[in-house]
């Protein structure tokens, strides 16, 4: 898998978080990483050069904007092991460029009402996607869900998102845990954080989803 796009057609559903914990779990298996940062927020770019003051193993950013990003993630893509594209939360441009060429779409929601309703509009843009790039495997998965396990919101996230043939629904659920905030701020995951062993488990367990 040589090239992961993490993107949707809506903001606040923590795509930056799970887009720099897939970058530093490849990182720590001595991978050659790079993020493709696209969003004019450029969070990741700053996460990035948070983490060049740590010891962690390093992960290189450029930042990518307009219709020619296409050529320019495939190139990229000659030079290093793993490129990870972090959109922004919207239909722009860049994200449906990066959908042309990515091998994988990770489509982070939260489990709410208000954000599976998205999901049918990026159902849509997966399907145009995919006539320019076939390849193209959508992966959905729920983040930010309550820790609580009484809670039933993520279970029906997850049946809505069973009805749309272009995309999957990942099995890994990564909770709303307050350690992967915190990684972020010191430009780490939370599998690099040492804080919390259940947080450092979803991100492994989605990552190999999301690289089987």
């Amino acid at each position: 898998m040589r090239i992961v796009l993490v993107g949707g057609a809506k903001g606040g559903t923590g795509k930056t978080t799970v887009a720099t914990a897939l970058a530093a779990h490849r990182a720590r298996a001595g991978r050659d990483v790079a993020i493709v940062d696209t969003d004019q927020q450029a969070s990741a770019a700053f996460w990035v050069a948070l983490r060049a003051e740590t010891e962690a193993p390093p992960i290189a950013c450029v930042q990518l904007q307009g219709k020619a990003i296409a050529n320019q993630i495939r190139d990229l893509a000659t030079r290093y092991d793993e490129i990870i594209v972090d959109a922004g939360g919207r239909d722009s441009v860049e994200l449906r460029a990066a959908m042309t060429v990515a091998e994988r779409l990770v489509t982070p929601i939260q489990a709410s009402q208000f954000d599976t309703w998205t999901v049918e509009a990026m159902s849509r843009l997966v399907e145009q996607a995919q006539g320019f790039n076939p390849e193209l495997d959508a992966l959905v998965c729920i983040n930010r869900a309550s820790p609580n396990p009484r809670v039933a919101e993520a279970d029906e996230a997850q049946e809505l998102i069973s009805e749309y043939d272009t995309l999957r629904l990942a099995s890994t659920i990564i909770r709303d845990r307050i350690a992967h905030r915190r990684a972020v701020r010191d430009g780490q995951s939370a599998e690099e954080h040492g804080e919390d062993t259940k947080a450092a488990q979803e991100i492994r367990d989605l990552a190999n989803e999301v690289y089987a």
